[in-house]
């Protein structure tokens, strides 16, 4: 069962003072009564579309979203939900991701197994049943801030006119579940324009994950250089030692993956269980690997593990601190292989590599012998522990 989900939700208050001196050059932030900003953007159709497409709706709704974002997987359904409730009134809907994946750290892509690409937008479009043109703006973002996109979803309502008449959140609920959430404000803004009626209330407040301007690319950088400069460490353990870290008595998921620099799949598999753990760098989940090289091999196996760059992610360090531990890495020093076994899961056969999920409670939650893709254990991962915040 999912657990509570540690994270930190960027909240985007919409603001009538001068432009924050984050704000991105050019952007501009719509005011109600405005007209929509005309756009050319290339859609996951293979068509470039425009203001005009949508010109014959009494309503229109630009719905900014993303691949990645845990707020965007809550919203995204429940807009599917709302259209077929609304099928047949004169509304349309077009969806524009705003966001640079250069923009992007690769720990911000712990919700999804997409990045925020246009390549990514055709499947996550696919996933998610999406009835309407998802089209592209990362390549210059110029839609993005002739809209004020604060973040995704950030929902703008024009009327016939093509006049803003509402614009901000969804719904007010984070969470996926439809039972949380108290307040439709999109909704209801879109039946209030639909009967000729004042917008309820015209603003609320976007939230979500902030958008990711290319000015962001310099950050993302020295993320990747840092991590290259990171200390990767090799300590020894038992097999009581590992029957300890087995039992969990933490928050996080533990990914364990036995290994050897002698064992081929191994090797090959390693690169993607260093991605999936880094993509899950600010989420409570770490990747503990434990090599069955002969303890005069120690110096081989840390070279192979800091060639891969396997370092604990920043944020996971004061947890080990707590545990008592220094290392995310240990070389088993015990003879017996098949205490190793025991102590770690009981059903492992021996063969590696071997990769066991353990929830915070102890429990396997999933297990695989032989070489596992990244991309098959990331969507273990993300069905174990969500891809959109959980009460």
């Amino acid at each position: 069962m999912a657990r509570n989900i540690c994270a930190v939700i960027t909240i985007v208050f919409w603001l009538t003072v001068p432009l924050a001196a984050e704000d991105p050059p050019d952007f501009q932030r719509l005011k109600i009564g405005d007209a929509a900003p005309d756009f050319k953007l290339p859609g996951i159709d293979d068509r470039d579309w425009v203001l005009a497409d949508f010109k014959d709706a009494k309503v229109l709704m630009v719905y900014f979203t993303s691949n990645h974002c845990p707020v965007c997987h809550a919203h995204d359904p429940r807009l599917i939900t709302l259209l077929k409730e609304l099928e047949g009134q004169s509304i349309a809907v077009v969806a524009i991701n705003p966001n640079s994946g250069d923009g992007l750290r690769i720990d911000e892509l712990g919700y999804s197994p997409y990045d925020d690409s246009f390549e990514d937008m055709k499947p996550y479009a696919k996933d998610e049943g999406f009835t309407f043109p998802y089209l592209y703006d990362g390549e210059t973002q110029a839609t993005a801030k002739k809209y004020g996109c604060l973040a995704t979803p950030h929902v703008f309502l024009f009327d016939q006119n093509r006049k803003l008449r509402y614009q901000g959140r969804f719904d007010d609920s984070r969470y996926p579940d439809p039972a949380t959430v108290k307040k439709q404000d999109t909704r209801d803004a879109i039946l209030a324009m639909l009967a000729d009626q004042p917008v309820p209330v015209p603003v609320t407040r976007s939230f979500g994950c902030s958008t990711k301007w290319r000015e962001k690319i310099s950050l993302v950088q020295k993320d990747n250089e840092a991590w290259q400069s990171a200390d990767v460490t090799l300590e020894d353990i038992n097999a009581a030692g590992i029957a300890e870290l087995a039992k969990n008595k933490t928050e996080k998921y533990r990914l364990f993956n036995v290994w050897s620099t002698s064992c081929a799949p191994c090797v090959a598999e390693f690169p993607g269980l260093i991605r999936v753990s880094r993509r899950m760098g600010l989420r409570p989940f770490e990747l503990i690997t434990i090599t069955t090289d002969l303890p005069e091999d120690r110096q081989k196996a840390l070279k192979f593990l800091d060639k891969q760059r396997a370092a604990l992610p920043q944020r996971l360090k004061p947890t080990l601190e707590a545990e008592g531990r220094k290392s995310n890495n240990y070389l088993y020093i015990d003879a017996s292989l098949d205490a190793l076994a025991e102590s770690l899961d009981p059903e492992w056969e021996g063969p590696q590599p071997h990769t066991v999920l353990i929830a915070p409670d102890g429990k396997v939650v999933f297990r695989h012998t032989g070489e596992i893709a990244e991309e098959a254990l990331l969507k273990v991962v993300l069905k174990e522990m969500t891809t959109a915040y959980q009460p």
